[in-house]
């Protein structure tokens, strides 16, 4: 019989993760939801807002709240000339344009990332504890919880903005027809940007708790493999759902890391989410909480 005790602490270390993975989700909802764009260079903008930090924090010697507060604005500069000056000509054009600039700018950013952060470290050392906490019997780390906590404060304050500010609806109406927001005034390339800067944002934060969770064990940017797989499951554009999924992914990798891949080789892990992924859209091809796009015809 499996340990009881072993399999909730699969489960809490799981959830931990999925807290952070939404996080990462996110930035790619956020961009999809306002622009239709398909950001397939997630994980190297994480990767890049999680070195921009520890950059800051080693050249400026500031501690952590003012090297991420520096990385924010540095990913923000660096998210406004990406729009304006990459994806704003290609404004309606076709979708496979968008998706191939997406994916050389991704690597792009991680051979670029090879050269630029030469020489300075690769992530911000953990400010928390090294020694677990113990949670009736379960020991867990505390830079995960911290971690974990921050995502859902950060989850939190993005659902509010979507769903309880103007700017949010505004970007809400872009997403539903740009057309249409034209109509009534909203500035569809400032929205953009805005959008964009915010994945900056999303970036470093992401980033930065990531490499206090992993302890760098897992490239940042192969995170983009991880989201991937959310997204589609939760719906796409579908922010309740792209957490449900983030939670639901995170917790089948802890248990089968601790179950099947001793058994199986390491690494099944990995590919666990991509079957639970076909699976899934085979009976809802729109994921947990997507809806099927509806067309006058």
């Amino acid at each position: 019989m499996p340990d009881p005790t072993f399999f909730a602490f699969l489960v809490v270390d799981g959830a931990l993760a999925g807290a952070i993975y939404a996080l990462v989700a996110l930035a790619f909802v956020v961009v999809y939801k306002a622009s239709r764009v398909i950001n397939f260079a997630v994980g190297e903008w994480t990767m890049v807002g999680s070195r921009m930090a520890a950059a800051a924090g080693h050249t400026l010697g500031i501690g952590l709240g003012g090297a991420l507060g520096a990385a924010c604005v540095a990913m923000i500069g660096l998210a406004l000339f990406f729009n304006r000056v990459v994806l704003r000509p290609l404004f309606h054009r076709s979708l496979l344009s968008l998706i191939m600039v997406t994916i050389g700018v991704g690597i792009f950013m991680r051979g670029a990332a090879t050269v630029v952060f030469a020489g300075l470290p690769l992530r911000i050392v953990s400010p928390f504890p090294v020694d677990p906490l113990v949670v009736s019997g379960l020991p867990v780390a505390v830079d995960k919880i911290a971690a974990a906590a921050i995502a859902a404060a950060a989850i939190a304050v993005l659902s509010w903005f979507f769903n309880g500010s103007r700017t949010g609806l505004a970007l809400r109406a872009v997403a539903s027809d740009q057309q249409v927001a034209i109509s009534v005034g909203i500035d569809l390339h400032r929205h953009f940007a805005l959008t964009w800067g915010l994945v900056g944002v999303l970036s470093v934060l992401a980033g930065t708790l990531w490499s206090f969770a992993s302890g760098g064990g897992f490239g940042i940017e192969l995170l983009g493999l991880k989201v991937f797989p959310i997204v589609i499951l939760g719906g796409l554009d579908s922010l309740p759902g792209t957490i449900i999924a983030a939670f639901v992914v995170g917790i089948l990798e802890s248990l089968v890391t601790g179950y099947l891949d001793p058994l199986v080789g390491g690494g099944f892990s990995h590919v666990a989410s991509y079957l639970v992924l076909i699976a899934t859209l085979l009976v809802r091809p729109y994921g947990f909480l997507g809806r099927p796009d509806v067309e006058r015809v």
